[in-house]
């Protein structure tokens, strides 16, 4: 029986959802984050459970010829990166895998009427967005992201997944917020002004927004947007965030413009979209477009009615509208909802309408009223669609479903869902929109069986 701080020899045989290697010991499973498929190691135990247990890598005895060296000092630690230790094309196989486990595991599907993986095109400096948590030591603020699986600052100079310019703003900002002797928020004490920086790009237009998520306003960071506006030209907005709550949460109710516009705008799909800092926006806009020309080739929405839910900032709906008859996008966030209106005036789009309103309530409201769609695009989060929205969906009876997944298990239970409701999974594709990472989008359109 393995003890904690045993160490054995593992050959890692698979790769789970979460990044980490599998291999096999006595008939017990061992997960060993930042190994490849064909690693041998000398595996150190760091816990065990009743069937299965955790290890980390004493030393690598034979290598996987997955290997291969992308580069970051502090991937291990900072709890973002999970693949840099492989290459691009043994990360692929390894997401387009978990997709289809998922889809057999959870949802019970046997055959997986697989498209097409669409991998990304860059690798790197692909993120369009950064949030990163402050920290102070020694009287020095810095800034960073938190290590995996807690709120302990690992100080990053310079993501390789951000643009170079997320990097030399932050140095700005954290050298001005040492001029001015201001102190960083404590979660443990609840006291302290600074608690993020918050920094959005757009893809095409290259303007960026500034936001300072604090805990109430103070002299000093108006000063520090006239002073970092002068300094970086493609700065339009910036942005003070009050959150003075006692949350893990980043983003307070409240924002107040300190320099420039409260908005930024990018090109997405052809449309012009204006982004606040609120907005549901894909980080990674380049694939985005790629995800949503795939979702509107399932869609084939010309001529019909079509429902968005969780619409974020209408950009999906307002990509199909041109062709559609008509567009009704439903999302919870109010910032995001005014946006999306604001997005379709701006683009001079009169057949969409955004409501702000919870998906299921919005879903089951609209099946009460014998509303038909003939299209559902739906793109919830991580945690998928609940039973009412399903349900809902279903009472509605559109001929087609295409439904847009950051989380393949809570797709695949969504459309087992789906399947056993009098719908049938035609297609499923795999976008890779968060090289480096676990993570994967996966777009599925459902027809209703005839």
């Amino acid at each position: 029986m393995l003890k904690k701080n045993d160490e054995i020899q593992l050959e890692i045989t698979d790769v789970n959802s979460l990044g980490s290697g599998v291999g096999r010991y006595e008939d017990m499973a061992v997960f060993v984050p930042m190994t490849a498929i064909g690693d041998t190691i000398l595996c150190r135990i760091v816990k065990v459970c009743r069937s299965y247990c955790y290890g980390i890598i004493s030393s690598v005895i034979t290598p996987s010829p997955d290997r291969y060296d992308r580069g970051c000092d502090v991937y291990k630690k900072c709890g973002g990166c999970t693949f840099r230790h492989i290459s691009y094309e043994a990360e692929k196989r390894i997401k387009l895998k978990g997709i289809q486990d998922a889809f057999r595991r959870v949802g019970g599907f046997e055959q997986i009427p697989f498209d097409v993986f669409i991998g990304c095109e860059d690798t790197d400096r692909y993120r369009n967005k950064a949030q990163y948590p402050l920290a102070q030591k020694d009287g020095r603020i810095f800034c960073g992201f938190f290590s995996a699986h807690s709120h302990r600052v690992i100080e990053c100079d310079d993501c390789l997944l951000q643009p170079k310019i997320f990097s030399e703003i932050t140095a700005f900002c954290t050298g001005s917020f040492m001029e001015n002797h201001l102190s960083v928020y404590n979660e443990e004490s609840g006291k302290g002004l600074l608690r993020h920086i918050y920094i959005r790009q757009g893809h095409h237009t290259k303007e960026i927004m500034v936001c300072i998520v604090a805990t109430g306003r103070h002299k000093a960071l108006d000063r520090l947007a006239k002073e970092i506006m002068q300094r970086f030209p493609d700065i339009r907005s910036v942005v003070l965030n009050i959150n003075p709550d006692r949350t893990n949460v980043i983003l307070g109710k409240e924002c107040i413009t300190l320099g420039g516009k409260d908005h930024i705008e990018d090109i997405m799909c052809e449309n012009r979209i204006r982004l606040s800092p609120h907005s549901f926006y894909q980080v990674n806009t380049a694939q985005a477009e790629r995800l949503y020309e795939k979702a509107a080739e399932y869609a084939d929405a010309a001529g019909t009615e079509l429902l968005d839910l969780y619409c974020g900032t209408g950009t999906i709906g307002l990509f199909m509208a041109r062709q559609a008859k008509s567009v009704t996008g439903v999302e919870i966030v109010p910032q995001a909802v005014d946006n999306a209106k604001e997005n379709a005036r701006i683009n001079g789009i009169e057949n969409a309408v955004f409501t702000c309103a919870d998906a299921a309530k919005a879903a089951q409201d609209y099946a009460k009223r014998g509303k038909h769609p003939d299209v559902i695009i739906t793109d919830p989060p991580r945690k998928g669609c609940d039973e009412l929205t399903l349900s809902s969906m279903v009472k509605m009876a559109p001929k087609r479903i295409v439904m847009v997944s950051c989380n393949p298990q809570t797709a695949a239970r969504d459309i087992k869902y789906l399947t056993e409701n009098g719908y049938e999974m035609q297609k499923i594709s795999g976008v890779d929109l968060y090289a480096g990472t676990a993570h994967v989008e996966t777009v599925v359109c459902l027809d209703k069986k005839k």
